[in-house]
C-alpha cells in the first residue's frame, strides 16, 4: 500500500487535503438502488484482493431474551445457502423443521423446572440428538469454505462487536466474480444448517468466557457501568438466552438487519471499478433493501456516583477503572484518543513509567478508549496488573494520582507531539495491507458517514491542545463518572 503510506506520512494541515484528493483518485464509491454501498480501492501492485462485508448490526442491537444472536448468526452465515451446500433441499428443510419441533417440545418441558417429567425429558433429548444427526447428513455445511479455499482464498473469517458484524477474506483478483456469487447468495438465500450444533459451539465460547477471571471481571464492570444501554450486555450472550434460542429467531434477526441498505462492501486491491460495478448490479440488485434500521434509542443516564465491582479469585489481581465518554462523532472523542495515548500507550506513557518502571508496583499498566464500542457513548479504561506483594488497591491509588495530575496540570508540548506522531504512525500501520485499509474505510464510512473522515481524523488529532486535554479530564475523569472493577486475590483459606 505504497500510495497510502505516502499520503499519510506527509505533513499535517493543508497538505492533508491535498493528500486526500490524491488518494480519492484510487477510490470509487457507488450505491445500488437497494441501498447497498460499494467502496473500491485500487491497488494493482499484486493480483490479489481483500473483500469485506460490513453489516451495521452488532450485539447492541439485540433485545433481552435473545442476547448473543448477532454473534450466533455470524457463525450461521458460513453454513451455506439453498444452492451452496444443498444436496436434497426439500428433504433437508423437512429434517430441520423436525429438529425445530422437537426442540420446542424439549424447551417447553425444561421450562417446567422441577415439575418436568424426567422420562419425557430424556426421551426428548435423545430424539433431539437423533434428529440433528439426520438433518446434518442432508447438507454440506462447509461448502462455502471449500469453494473459497479451492479458489486460493485465504484469511476467511468474521467478527462480531457491539457495533457491527464483519465478514472478510483475501482471494486472487481473477476470482472476483466468485466473491460476488458467494456473497450475494449468502445474504439472499441462507440456510441455517446445523443451527443447534453451532449453537453448542457458541455455548462453549460462553463457558470459556466464564472460566476467565479477567473476562468475568470485564463483564461485571460493563454490567455495572451500563444500567440502561445494551453496551452492558456480553457479545456472546447470556447462557440461558443461547440455550433457548431457535432457528426461527435467528432468521427473524437476519431479515431485520441484513437488508441491502444495512450492508457496505469494501473491495481493496487489484480490481477494476467498472467491472466491480457490473458485477454488483448483476449479483446484488436482487437483494431486498430490507426494513429501515433505526439506531438504539436507549441512552445511558448520567452516572451520579462511583460504582464498584470487587471479585474474589485465586488469579492474579487486576484493576480496571472506566470513565464514561462521548461517541465517535463527538468533537471531544479525538481528545480522549490523545489523552489515552499520553497516560497509557506504550512504555513511555505516564502510567507505565510510574507504576512499572519507577515504583515497580505493577507488571503492566495501560489504557484504551472506545470501549466497549464506538457508535454510542462509551468508556476510556485504565488498567494495571499489580506486581507480586502489591494489590489492586495499590495500583488504583497510583493511577488516580496520575489522573489527578492530568486534571490539574497541562501536558507538555513534547508529550503532545509524541502522541500525535504515534497516532499517525499507528494509523499508517493499520493501512499497510489491503485488508487493513478495507477495515478502516468501512469503519469510518459506516460510523461517521464518510470514509474520508479517516483522513480528517489525522487533522483532528493535530488540532488537539493541552488545554483540550485538561478540559476533558476535568469534565469526564471524575469519581462520580467512573466504574472501578478489581480482582482481589484470595489464598486457599479464603482470605485476602
Amino acid at each position: 500500500m505504497a500510495v497510502m503510506v505516502l499520503v499519510l506520512s506527509g505533513p499535517s494541515g493543508p497538505a492533508m487535503s491535498q493528500d486526500l484528493a490524491a488518494f480519492e483518485q484510487n477510490v470509487t464509491e457507488f450505491t445500488l438502488d437497494n441501498g447497498l454501498t460499494f467502496i473500491v480501492v485500487e491497488n494493482h501492485d499484486a493480483p490479489v484482493l481483500s473483500v469485506l462485508t460490513y453489516a451495521d448490526v452488532g450485539s447492541a442491537d439485540e433485545v433481552k431474551g435473545i442476547t448473543g444472536i448477532a454473534h450466533l448468526f455470524e457463525h450461521m452465515a458460513f453454513k451455506g445457502t439453498t444452492t451452496i451446500g444443498a444436496m436434497d433441499l426439500e428433504a433437508e428443510y423437512a429434517a430441520m423443521e423436525k429438529v425445530d419441533e422437537i426442540f420446542d417440545d424439549l424447551r417447553n418441558e425444561r421450562h417446567k423446572g422441577h415439575l418436568a417429567d424426567p422420562e419425557r425429558l430424556a426421551s426428548l433429548e435423545q430424539a433431539f440428538e437423533d434428529a440433528k444427526t439426520a438433518a446434518r447428513e442432508l447438507g454440506r455445511s462447509n461448502a462455502m469454505d471449500e469453494a473459497i479455499d479451492r479458489a486460493g482464498g485465504t484469511g476467511l473469517n468474521a467478527s462480531t462487536s457491539r457495533d457491527a458484524t464483519r465478514y472478510y477474506y483475501n482471494l486472487p483478483s481473477n476470482k472476483l466474480e466468485l466473491f460476488f456469487a458467494l456473497e450475494s447468495n449468502r445474504f439472499l438465500e441462507p440456510v441455517l444448517r446445523e443451527f443447534f450444533i453451532e449453537r453448542d459451539v457458541v455455548k462453549e465460547e460462553r463457558r470459556m468466557s466464564e472460566s476467565s477471571p479477567v473476562g468475568r471481571l470485564v463483564e461485571e464492570m460493563l454490567s455495572a457501568a451500563y444500567k440502561a444501554h445494551p453496551y452492558g450486555e456480553p457479545i456472546v450472550g447470556h447462557m440461558s438466552d443461547i440455550d433457548s434460542m431457535t432457528r426461527a429467531e435467528a432468521m427473524d434477526f437476519f431479515r431485520r438487519y441484513y437488508g441491502a441498505g444495512n450492508l457496505t462492501i469494501i473491495i481493496s486491491g487489484d480490481a477494476d471499478p467498472a467491472h466491480v460495478k457490473e458485477l454488483a448490479h448483476e449479483y446484488f440488485d436482487r437483494l431486498p433493501a430490507g426494513p429501515p434500521v433505526e439506531p438504539v434509542e436507549t441512552t445511558e443516564p448520567p452516572q451520579i456516583a462511583e460504582r464498584r465491582v470487587t471479585m474474589e479469585d485465586r488469579s492474579q489481581p487486576v484493576i480496571l477503572m472506566g470513565y464514561h465518554k462521548v461517541d465517535i462523532n463527538h468533537e471531544d472523542d479525538v481528545v480522549f484518543n490523545v489523552l489515552s495515548d499520553i497516560l497509557g500507550s506504550g512504555r513511555t506513557s505516564r502510567l507505565y513509567t510510574k507504576l512499572v518502571k519507577d515504583q515497580k508496583i505493577a507488571v503492566n499498566a495501560s489504557s484504551f478508549t472506545d470501549f466497549p464500542g464506538s457508535k454510542y457513548p462509551n468508556m476510556i479504561v485504565f488498567f494495571a496488573f499489580p506486581s507480586k506483594d502489591y494489590t489492586a488497591a495499590d495500583t488504583e491509588q497510583a493511577i488516580e494520582e496520575e489522573i489527578e495530575r492530568i486534571r490539574n496540570e497541562e501536558v507538555t508540548e513534547e508529550e503532545l507531539s509524541r502522541a500525535k506522531v504515534r497516532a499517525r504512525v499507528n494509523l499508517i500501520r493499520g493501512l499497510e495491507s489491503n485488508m487493513g485499509l478495507a477495515t478502516q474505510l468501512a469503519y469510518f464510512h459506516v460510523l461517521t458517514g464518510d470514509w474520508r473522515n479517516l483522513f480528517h481524523s489525522i487533522d483532528a488529532i493535530n488540532e488537539v491542545t493541552a488545554e483540550d486535554i485538561k478540559r476533558v479530564a476535568n469534565q469526564y475523569l471524575v469519581s462520580k463518572n467512573r466504574t472501578v472493577a478489581s480482582i482481589v486475590t484470595m489464598d486457599d483459606g479464603g482470605t485476602e
